[in-house]
């Protein structure tokens, strides 16, 4: 399916971008039957967001980006009433959008035609009439907390009782809510509550300095700063005509491999631990932990949230760094590799994994399973093999994938993915590309809207920036995986017992941070 559709002779235009992308301003009835098109064509919802354009010509905007086969596809709609902004819902389409929608009502007051109009960030932190991300909203304005009881879809019938867990949990962990319905100890329903680590990033965005907004942008989820500042400032570039110099761009993708490997170690040893497996908790703690060590040596902190700027990246590795990175490589590849034995030999842990939490491929492409989960359900789509932006452009990287859409798909994507991240770190390395790390990234002409988007651990992270006058931003909208992802938990946890809901849950990992914003 070409990007560029035939709605109406609707205006379609490139935008800037470091993935091809195309903007097509589309009326109401195209809105709805243009994703129609996409999702027949195998197009999925990458994200959706509200713009509040009053002060310029008086009107509200939605915007939808799809992933399809040719890259990006952007629908801009604009809403001509400005008491009552609305527009056809895509959640009859797009399963995942429904909660997108609700979160663009409580920002924006811009309502889809969708009859659950529930709210999903307010948590009685604003008043009902009071919408934040408008022009005219005052954003030093405090309010009283006025929470009401949230309405549950309740579930009837004869034994059946619900379990509230969260928001506050027994762990480190932060809040969401989750309540079941359940026979006994089997779910027959779960429904979520999130929004509770709603921080008004977007509302932060608006005025700052366009080369100052990678940092918020890194700060968004942090499992992920690598990712989300790339995507700032692939989006920056994009705008301004920027091209990253060539080692300033391997550098970005050694640390996110970096970033990917961190996690993925860490999770191996949560799931080893929720499964009764404490040792290889402790043996992938250690790991992880060699490895954040090691980014402390290489890029001068263990956490990346400031490495990746506008234009390049801050620092260059050490001498002799890469054969110091190339000797932990070794280590670790082989680390993993004996964990990867036990694991798959483990009736223990086996019995746990198999057939726990199972998401089968029809249902998520169905709901729109992106990343690393989805990639678990059989679901083949990862940014950096199906639109490689450099440096993957020359890496050839390989797809990780699984069909049993289980606890034990999951985890076996991780394993996988840490060898493909190893090797894709080698070839960084082994790349004898030098030069500078960073080049000049002016400001931005006012008015342009530019996305970046970047294949994160969990799937691909986008933002979408428009520039404001004198360097601002005007607009920033950022997105997590997590959105499409988490309502996955909900179908995955069907028929499966309450004390399996922690490893469940833990197989998705999913963010809370960046997926309230």
């Amino acid at each position: 399916m070409p990007m560029d559709l035939c709605l109406g002779g609707k205006a379609t235009y490139d935008i800037p971008s470091n993935l091809p992308c195309r903007r097509t301003t589309v009326g109401a009835v195209d809105w709805h039957r243009g994703a129609e098109m996409l999702q027949a064509a195998g197009g999925r919802l990458l994200t959706l967001w509200g713009a509040d354009d009053r002060d310029r010509d008086g009107r509200f905007r939605i915007y939808a980006a799809f992933l399809v086969k040719e890259g990006v596809a952007v629908f801009e709609h604009e809403m001509e009433s400005q008491s009552k902004p609305t527009y056809p819902s895509l959640a009859e389409i797009f399963p995942c959008a429904l909660h997108m929608e609700r979160a663009v009502h409580d920002l924006l007051g811009i309502a889809s035609m969708e009859p659950d109009h529930r709210g999903w960030l307010r948590h009685g932190g604003w008043p009902q009439t009071v919408f934040p991300l408008r022009r005219d909203f005052d954003g030093s304005q405090q309010f009283p907390i006025d929470s009401q009881p949230y309405a549950f879809v309740q579930v009837e019938g004869d034994g059946v009782h619900e379990i509230a867990v969260g928001p506050v949990h027994a762990g480190t962990i932060e809040p969401g809510h989750f309540r079941f319905s359940v026979v006994g100890e089997k779910v027959l329903r779960l429904e979520e509550r999130l929004g509770y680590t709603h921080k008004g990033v977007a509302k932060r965005f608006e005025g700052m300095q366009q080369k100052e907004g990678h940092r918020l942008a890194a700060r968004l989820s942090g499992d992920s700063a690598v990712a989300f500042s790339w995507a700032y400032c692939a989006a920056l570039e994009a705008i301004t005509h920027t091209t990253c110099p060539p080692r300033a761009a391997n550098l970005r993708a050694l640390a996110l491999e970096h970033e990917r490997l961190a996690n993925h170690l860490g999770d191996l040893g949560a799931l080893g631990n929720d499964a009764g497996f404490a040792f290889g908790l402790t043996q992938f703690s250690r790991m992880k932990e060699d490895l954040l060590r090691v980014n402390a040596s290489a890029f001068g902190a263990r956490y990346l949230f400031d490495f990746v700027e506008p234009g390049g990246v801050v620092v260059d590795l050490p001498e002799n760094a890469s054969r110091s990175l190339l000797d932990h490589y070794l280590v670790l590849e082989e680390g993993v590799s004996s964990l990867c034995a036990i694991y798959d030999n483990h009736p223990g842990l086996q019995d746990r994994f198999r057939d726990a939490g199972v998401l089968n491929q029809e249902l998520a492409e169905k709901l729109g399973a992106i990343g690393l989960a989805g990639r678990a359900s059989g679901v083949s789509i990862d940014l950096r093999v199906d639109y490689p932006y450099p440096p993957y452009d020359r890496l050839n990287p390989k797809l990780v994938i699984q069909s049993t859409g289980d606890v034990g798909a999951r985890v076996q994507v991780r394993f996988d993915e840490i060898f493909e991240s190893l090797r894709l770190c080698r070839m960084l390395l082994e790349d004898s590309a030098s030069g500078p790390i960073r080049t000049d990234c002016p400001f931005g002409v006012p008015g342009r809207l530019g996305l970046g988007l970047i294949e994160a651990w969990r799937g691909p992270v986008v933002i979408a920036i428009e520039s404001g006058p004198d360097g601002s931003i005007r607009r920033c909208h950022a997105h997590d995986p997590s959105w499409q992802n988490w309502p996955l938990l909900e179908y995955a946890i069907l028929g499966n017992i309450v004390p399996d809901f922690p490893l469940i849950n833990k197989s998705f990992n999913l963010s809370y941070s960046g997926h309230d914003g």
